[in-house]
């Protein structure tokens, strides 16, 4: 069977994505080969992008989210947690202990 999509045969998964969604898969995956300030430069455009698909498509925007996210090209934001919050965690866990006994 064959996967037409606004008169474009679609050869793989990503390219039936591609052609169905109106995005550019590489946009929010990325590529191997790209050098460091490549990927700053078309991460910066991917989340411009993702903000005007929030606006106009939602579903779509919600997979280019997950792209973004599940990429192993992309680089993670580093999340520290603050001293507040761990003392809280701990804090809270030792209430729970307390009240189980």
């Amino acid at each position: 069977m064959k996967c037409i999509v606004a008169g474009h045969e679609a050869v793989t998964a990503s390219e039936f994505a591609e052609l169905a969604l109106g995005i550019d898969i590489e946009l929010f995956t990325g590529l191997a080969t790209e050098s460091d300030t490549d990927r700053a430069a078309r991460l910066d455009v991917a989340r411009e992008v993702l903000a005007e698909l929030r606006e106009s498509d939602p579903q779509t925007a919600a997979y280019a989210q997950s792209l973004l996210r599940t990429s192993p090209l992309n680089p993670r934001p580093t999340v520290r947690r603050s001293r507040r919050t761990a003392s809280r965690a701990a804090l809270h866990h030792t209430v729970r202990t307390a009240a189980a006994a």
